[in-house]
């Protein structure tokens, strides 16, 4: 009944005038994925499932929902003297060149993180890697450039498809060991050289955090500027229980995308499903831990996991001149290698010391016990499993959440965002028209506007209505945005 009333309002109003040259397609927005971890919880004995519960390639299943991007970090050296992984994936330039070739295997391109650590970098560590101590910053910058272009060569000649490289993660306060900004510069500057030299069209990322300072972007992107570094994309992490509202990260963001005309992702986000612990490690949000706030707005279920990504898909697609070019959910396989839910007593202290024996083996905790010679201070105190395992898309026994479907793409036309454009699109359209209702999101408001002309009018309504009775109207509908 549908198809004959789309056909039969699309004839009527095919003698609309209505222009025929085609709009400009834009680029594929990223519906990327860090899953850094997965090698090891592969070698760990975890299997993933699809929704229906079908076994499968977890590099297959993300395909299939929509991923487009994986990122993957890579850490200088994570093992000690005799060989024994640091944990956390020991992600390795053999770990990148592995998932980079899967990944690529279905149609995924592949963000290549660099730490330029022999461990964990972020906002409250940026230590050297141990091949690197006690040199000068020009002796680094040498170092360091040859370390990612050779890299790269490695991680391409395995079969990956490299679209993007971050020199260094979370550079809020240094990287490599080095905190003053002029030193930081000659560093992001030799590492840019390196992708340069590698591939000018791969993107360059530099990556920061802490949005929710006011002016700190603000800072970093004017700094930047100052020293003349060479980038194209600038990266946030945004988790909403530390970093603020969606609407000041889009601020933030947008004065990076407007003042210098970069492009800016989102390279980390996460929310829980649920504050249960299923591995018996502490984890990042808990009962009574990181649990309340103003800006978690969102269930700890499936449910509110996937609106909180599409809420900060949103927010990165508000930034104008589509310089909003992705959002990446940070760690989504990173579930328990043995589930201790509903146990205790004995039974739970078994599962736990196999859990334990299985984050020291093959390094699918978040630290092993071996690198508390790096980092005695955190991983000397804390070392063992994964500290999001309720964060993560797939549950305790590797099926994925319904969360997963927030990755699927957003088709221009598609209003109502169920992967069919038909008559009911089109009805939505000329309701916004009339003012009797707004678009949900800006994601809404981009597939409407089918003509690009960033109005939502009749003529988006008539084109919907002649793609859903399959006349050609010269307009990518349908496709991609």
């Amino acid at each position: 009944m549908h198809r004959v009333i789309s056909a039969v309002l699309a004839a009527l109003l095919c003698f609309i005038c209505i222009p025929r040259t085609s709009a400009a397609e834009s680029p594929a927005f990223i519906r990327g994925m860090d899953i850094s971890s997965v090698l090891s919880l592969e070698k760990s004995g975890v299997r993933f499932f699809d929704e229906s519960g079908r076994e499968d390639d977890i590099f297959r299943i993300l395909a299939e929902n929509g991923v487009n991007y994986i990122r993957v970090r890579v850490w200088n050296h994570p093992f000690d003297a005799n060989g024994n992984g640091y944990g956390g994936g020991n992600c390795d330039v053999s770990t990148a060149k592995e998932i980079g070739r899967r990944a690529a295997e279905y149609g995924m391109k592949l963000l290549v993180d660099f730490h330029y650590s022999d461990f964990w970098a972020d906002p409250q560590k940026q230590q050297s890697p141990k091949g690197w101590k006690d040199i000068s910053v020009k002796e680094k910058c040498s170092l360091l450039k040859a370390f990612t272009l050779d890299s790269l060569k490695e991680i391409k000649q395995a079969g990956a498809d490299i679209g993007m490289v971050q020199i260094g993660n979370e550079t809020t306060t240094g990287i490599a060991g080095e905190s003053d900004f002029s030193a930081m510069a000659q560093l992001f500057s030799a590492g840019a050289e390196a992708v340069r030299e590698f591939d000018k069209n791969v993107l360059v990322a530099l990556h920061f955090t802490n949005p929710e300072r006011e002016g700190h972007f603000k800072y970093l992107a004017d700094m930047l500027h100052r020293y003349r570094v060479d980038y194209d994309v600038f990266a946030a992490s945004y988790y909403p229980f530390w970093h603020g509202s969606l609407e000041n990260l889009t601020a933030a963001l947008g004065y990076v995308a407007d003042t210098y005309g970069k492009y800016v992702i989102v390279a980390e986000t996460s929310y829980p499903y649920t504050l249960d612990d299923t591995d018996g490690a502490p984890n990042t949000v808990a009962k009574g831990k990181n649990d309340t706030g103003d800006n978690l707005l969102w269930a700890f279920s499936p449910q509110g996991q996937q609106a909180e990504i599409r809420a900060v898909m949103n927010a990165v697609r508000e930034i104008r001149g589509k310089r909003g070019l992705g959002v990446f959910y940070w760690e989504s396989a990173w579930i328990t290698v043995g589930d201790i839910s509903g146990l205790s007593g004995q039974s739970y202290e078994a599962q736990l010391s196999r859990n334990r024996q299985l984050w020291e083996r093959f390094g699918s905790g978040w630290a092993a016990s071996f690198a508390c010679e790096y980092d005695p201070d955190d991983a000397g105190r804390w070392y063992g499993g994964s500290a999001v395992d309720n964060q993560a898309l797939f549950d305790a026994q590797g099926r994925a959440l319904s969360s997963l479907r927030a990755f699927h793409p957003a088709l221009l036309g598609d209003v109502n965002a169920d992967d069919i454009i038909n008559v009911a699109d089109a009805t939505k359209m000329q309701h916004i028209a009339a003012e009797m209702t707004s678009p949900p999101d800006t994601t809404a408001r981009l597939c409407a506007d089918v003509n690009h002309d960033g109005e939502i009018n009749i003529t988006d309504a008539t084109l919907t209505q002649q793609f859903a009775a399959e006349i050609h109207t010269g307009y990518p509908i349908g496709k991609t945005i």
